[in-house]
């Protein structure tokens, strides 16, 4: 299973991108028919009092679900978190995101005494010096966040996808979490990069402005950086460090 970026021309340019083959538009009709069936079937199963969430970093892929999400007025809780450090572009993006779709966004922060205590203890930038201190940041900055945000929740949704990263093989579209108490659930699990991508163009969806700048995964700013042809679409997330253990915590098991 490849994980190397097409490195798609820049949007802004419609004229280099090659038009989309009937294939390929039937098969992401195909796929969008079986994401859009199985977020109705967890509103149908989870959706009472606010129990069903969906995490969204505005990502391409978190994107395609934000469309059909709201295109679809489906009753799921859209959250996401606010490291502190995110791109500008990313908070461009969610206030496109809001103003396209009608919508307020909930956004989870950080403790604020203990991003203080870490950066006075450790450093501003000290997630560069050792994998155990990033992994510590992004704990503070993530994880904790997110267990807040998933307090009370039966399930979640991700836009996680099989093919991202040697990390998530054989993702399944839903799995309990054992970790966070709750299901988990993964729509887009078997998509390709490709059929994201033609979503977007399909739909129309907006999608954050770095991607055209050879920034396949993002992340928060100090940790991102562009990929370089035929690199792995995860190459740019804390390329620093071993590409086979590559996580933040938001998605990994502890047990």
């Amino acid at each position: 299973m490849s994980t190397v970026s097409p490195l798609r021309p820049a949007a802004g340019n419609p004229a280099t991108r090659p038009a989309l083959t009937d294939a390929q538009r039937t098969a992401v009709a195909t796929k969008s028919d079986e994401a859009l069936a199985l977020l109705q079937a967890a509103v149908a199963e989870f959706g009472a009092e606010g129990q069903l969430t969906f995490a969204n970093s505005f990502g391409a892929e978190d994107m395609v679900l934000t469309d059909l999400i709201l295109k679809n007025s489906l009753p799921i809780e859209i959250f996401s978190l606010d490291t502190g450090r995110l791109p500008a572009e990313t908070y461009a993006l969610m206030g496109e995101v809001e103003s396209r779709y009608h919508t307020k966004l909930k956004v989870f922060f950080p403790d604020t005494a203990a991003v203080e205590a870490y950066v006075r203890g450790e450093g501003i930038n000290a997630f560069y010096d050792s994998m155990d201190l990033r992994k510590r940041c992004c704990h503070i900055r993530k994880v904790e966040p997110l267990g807040r945000a998933l307090a009370g929740k039966k399930a979640w949704i991700t836009g996680l996808r099989a093919a991202q990263a040697a990390t998530r093989t054989n993702l399944p579209t839903r799995a309990f979490d054992a970790d966070n108490g709750l299901e988990k659930l993964n729509p887009l699990a078997a998509w390709s990069e490709s059929d994201v991508w033609a979503y977007i163009r399909i739909e129309n969806v907006p999608y954050n402005a770095l991607h055209d700048q050879f920034y396949p995964s993002i992340g928060c700013a100090p940790c991102t950086r562009a990929v370089a042809l035929g690199e792995d679409v995860r190459a740019g997330r804390w390329w620093w460090e071993d590409p086979t253990a590559k996580e933040c915590g938001l998605h990994v098991k502890k047990s």
